[in-house]
């Protein structure tokens, strides 16, 4: 986080929550319907834009006017928030792909047929 990021949640953030993973989330405003107001977060660790959970991804982007702090999934569907894993040692490969764990060159077979007359 950059001095002016640090002056600026000092004199004019007022601390609104914090999510699960641990970023702590701010506005200057605590009148969230004003389109003036301002949200920022204060990330955890890595600043990763794929960290924030979706429902305060809604909030940080205006699309709900009340900050999730309490939230719990609604339906038994929804699994918990999981950051972009792309170029980790967890990232997700297709079971054809020669970096997948499941990667087995013997049981790869062609997407088509050839077709003959």
């Amino acid at each position: 986080m950059s001095i002016s990021n640090t002056l600026y949640t000092w004199f004019f953030g007022k601390y609104i929550g914090k999510d699960e993973i641990g970023n702590k989330y701010y506005a200057n405003s605590l009148n969230f319907s004003e389109k003036s107001t301002k949200r920022w977060v204060i990330f955890k660790g890595e600043v990763e834009a794929s960290n924030i959970p979706p429902h305060w991804h809604a909030w940080l982007h205006k699309s709900i006017d009340k900050p999730p702090l309490n939230y719990k999934h609604k339906y038994s569907w929804q699994k918990e928030h999981k950051p972009n894993m792309t170029g980790t040692k967890e990232a997700y490969y297709p079971s054809s792909h020669p970096l997948s764990k499941n990667y087995n060159p013997d049981e790869i077979k062609a997407d088509y047929e050839s077709w003959s007359p």
